[in-house]
């Protein structure tokens, strides 16, 4: 074993004593250990994206769980999306609002660790069946999972935050500008922001996310 892969065994090690000590120092191991289950089981979901877990996610999340709110969960995944970085680190805030920094880190541990694990043997698997024809069948198989998966959460969230006509009109105006222009996406956010922050000013809070 060369010197590089010492360093690397002697970080991960210590890394893992400092998970186990933070954890062992949590006043609830029961609510990490659920914490644990809930986004180990939601990764495992994202397959195109995080919004194919948001259906599960505020099932688990709000109406399970009831670790959050729907106004919180929504506001905690639009930050995530604009975010730099992975958008689904928005896992982590949730963790950290249920059980401070432990809960943070069990939850950003459960949903990207064995997700990782799992792309990294299924990719080395992917490589190895280039001339399988059961390749083929796969990905023509996955494609509309994945399809449906997104659908499902883009409706989830449509329902949650379409809760008035100026939300609708706003939705339909920037879904049109995306399907028939090459306008950048951050434009349409920041507009959006300023039309916000003007609404909330002119006519008061938006209506409760139910």
């Amino acid at each position: 074993m060369n010197k590089r892969s010492l360093i690397t065994s002697a970080l991960v090690l210590a890394s893992l004593v400092g998970v186990v000590l933070i954890i062992r120092q949590a006043s609830d191991l029961a609510v990490l250990g659920d914490l644990a289950k809930v986004f180990g089981y939601i990764s495992l979901l994202t397959i195109g994206g995080g919004m194919a877990a948001f259906p599960e996610l505020k099932a688990l999340t709000v109406e399970h769980h009831h670790w959050l709110t729907a106004h919180q969960l929504i506001h905690l995944y639009s930050v995530g999306q604009m975010a730099p970085g992975p958008n689904m680190m928005m896992v982590v805030s949730v963790g950290n609002m249920v059980a401070g920094f432990p809960g943070a880190l069990v939850s950003g541990l459960a949903f990207f660790i064995p997700t990782a694990i799992l792309t990294f043997v299924v990719g080395r698997l992917w490589n190895s069946m280039v001339d399988n024809p059961w390749r083929g069948s796969l990905q023509r198989g996955l494609a509309p999972v994945s399809v449906g998966l997104l659908l499902a959460g883009c409706i989830t969230i449509g329902l949650a935050v379409l809760t008035d006509w100026i939300a609708i009109v706003e939705c339909v105006v920037v879904f049109g500008l995306l399907l028939r222009t090459k306008i950048n996406p951050a434009l349409l956010i920041l507009i959006a922001a300023i039309l916000g922050y003007a609404r909330f000013y002119i006519l008061g809070p938006l209506p409760k996310i139910p």
